[in-house]
């Protein structure tokens, strides 16, 4: 509802309480526009469906895909929103990413944390909540600005320039936007995946990440020692999620089936199988083990399965797992996938352990070929070198072409004696377009960063300490921070008012008047950046 509109509807109820006439109805409505989203299921369900129409024009154009990077902190996801409003005027196809690694590593009570799900579970919703106050605050922050200089406007007695602003509230783009959240591989069964699932809906997620891993097995995606587990056991944990969705009334929720397989070499047990060629079948027909000729070749605890019309003695490690045949990751990827997608899932996640356009395309073609309209979210994952992987590339590439690369040796293309190179500067170049080929190509409709901010933070935090404990001092903050935020326009150089102070001086006038005692006087000194 327009501002003006919001204005004469609660002036109208207003008179209807003689008791109220201490309250201004622009002082309500101004709060009630500055507050546009009251539960976490008001923002799943207006996220979701912004993600549904980004996933509808993207199948019309490749080149509309979408981006995110991970959070880890509320503050975090709201300035990286803040920037990108500042810097392309607008959040459509940018969202947050919610990493369960992060949240391991930098939020669980018991301290740093491997990405093995043994945070807790419930600091997961716990960070979409938080998340979405903080961006909820960053409207509320900026609308604050809008609505002071409307007053301002007004109290000048200029008419054009109130409208200007008026129309600017009105048309306000919010920092709210869909955030895909890890739920890892569901913390348990699937009743702990549904009712983990609802708490992160209730918070405001719209899109839920799963993964076919065994949950008490979970391993960092870019780790060894990975187990799978048989489709329908995961199938069972993407209807939980879909009816978790469905219960709380987000009919366009999200699901990302991210499968493992690629890079995971075991499983905890074998499929269940009714017939051959069911999914039990093809699961169990890329367990590797040896054909058994005899009775005598089966020992006390011997586990044997039909494969191909041949008994088969699975090979079992001391753990008990199972061996996957060596070289039938790809095979399993693209099963995974077209039975996620077939089965529930609106989107895929493949994990890979290299950035290579070329190898995610060869598995997303062959995807399509039974599911045409299929969409992934890629990992680009900081655990890639993505330097030395793009170098090794293009050097791959020039050997093809037959171009001489004597001078370079692919082992050491890390170093820093080729940066500047002409191999590097083709290589910084494909890591440019990377995602631009990537969803052109090999149908990747959503690019993040997983883990960036806990890098950033530890190189900013690096760089600032050799500064500011060595000879620098104090110039380390001033030079490399403070006057940083000024040139740029970083809206935290005034930290009082990005905190909230501003509104809080606004919510005082409207509760006490006059009589209101507010922090913005003349001697706050966030007044010595008014002019910048």
């Amino acid at each position: 509802m327009p501002y003006a509109k919001q204005v004469d509807t609660l002036s109208s109820l207003i008179k209807q309480h003689p008791t109220w006439k201490a309250i201004k109805p622009e002082h309500a409505a101004r709060m009630r526009a500055q507050n546009k989203f009251q539960t976490g299921l008001d923002i799943a369900r207006y996220t979701a469906k912004i993600m549904r129409e980004d996933m509808a024009n993207y199948d019309k154009d490749s080149s509309l895909y979408t981006q995110s990077l991970g959070c880890w902190h509320g503050f975090i996801g709201q300035q990286k929103m803040i920037s990108i409003k500042k810097h392309f005027n607008s959040t459509k196809r940018r969202y947050l990413y919610l990493s369960g690694w992060m949240v391991a590593a930098l939020r669980s009570e018991f301290g740093p944390l491997p990405d093995q799900s043994m945070h807790e579970k419930t600091a997961v919703p716990a960070l979409i909540e938080e998340l979405y106050t903080f961006l909820r605050q960053a409207d509320a922050w900026e609308l604050n600005h809008l609505f002071r200089d409307l007053e301002a406007a007004q109290e000048a007695g200029d008419t054009a320039k109130a409208k200007e602003i008026e129309a600017q509230i009105d048309n306000h783009e919010t920092h709210v936007v869909p955030i895909i959240a890890d739920i890892d591989a569901g913390f348990g069964n699937d009743e702990a995946t549904y009712l983990l699932a609802k708490k992160m809906i209730e918070a405001g997620a719209c899109a839920i990440q799963i993964e076919n891993q065994v949950s008490d097995e979970k391993q960092c995606g870019h780790q060894d020692g990975k187990v799978t587990v048989p489709h329908a056991d995961f199938l069972s944990k993407i209807n939980a999620v879909r009816l978790a969705f469905l219960e709380l009334g987000v009919d366009d929720g999200v699901i990302v089936a991210r499968t493992d397989s690629l890079g995971a070499g075991l499983t905890k047990q074998i499929a269940v199988t009714n017939e051959p060629g069911d999914l039990g079948d093809q699961y169990n027909s890329f367990i590797d083990g040896d054909v058994i000729t005899s009775a005598d070749d089966i020992n006390n605890g011997d586990v044997v399965i039909k494969q191909n019309g041949k008994l088969v003695k699975p090979k079992r490690l001391a753990s008990g797992l199972f061996q996957f045949k060596e070289g039938s990751g790809e095979d399993r990827v693209v099963l995974d996938c077209i039975a996620s997608l077939q089965n529930g899932a609106d989107l895929l996640w493949i994990e890979t352990e290299k950035p290579h356009v070329g190898q995610i395309a060869a598995m997303v073609n062959r995807i399509k070929a039974e599911v045409p309209d299929a969409k992934l979210v890629y990992n680009n994952s900081p655990s890639f070198n993505w330097t030395l992987n793009f170098r090794q590339q293009v050097f791959d590439a020039w050997v093809e072409e037959g171009k001489d690369v004597s001078a370079y040796d692919r082992d050491r293309l890390m170093s820093a004696e080729y940066d500047g190179s002409e191999l590097a500067e083709v290589a910084d170049e494909w890591t440019r377009n990377f995602q631009r080929d990537a969803a052109r190509e090999a149908g990747v409709f959503h690019h993040l960063i997983t883990l960036p901010t806990y890098h950033t933070a530890a190189l900013s935090t690096d760089n600032l300490a050799k500064g500011y404990f060595g000879d620098e001092g104090m110039l380390a903050y001033v030079a490399g921070v403070q006057r940083e935020e000024i040139r740029q326009g970083i809206a935290t150089v005034k930290h009082q008012d990005m905190a909230g102070s501003n509104i809080g001086d606004d919510h005082k006038e409207f509760f006490a008047g006059e009589a209101a005692l507010l922090a913005g006087g003349k001697d706050n000194t966030m007044g010595q950046f008014e002019d910048i």
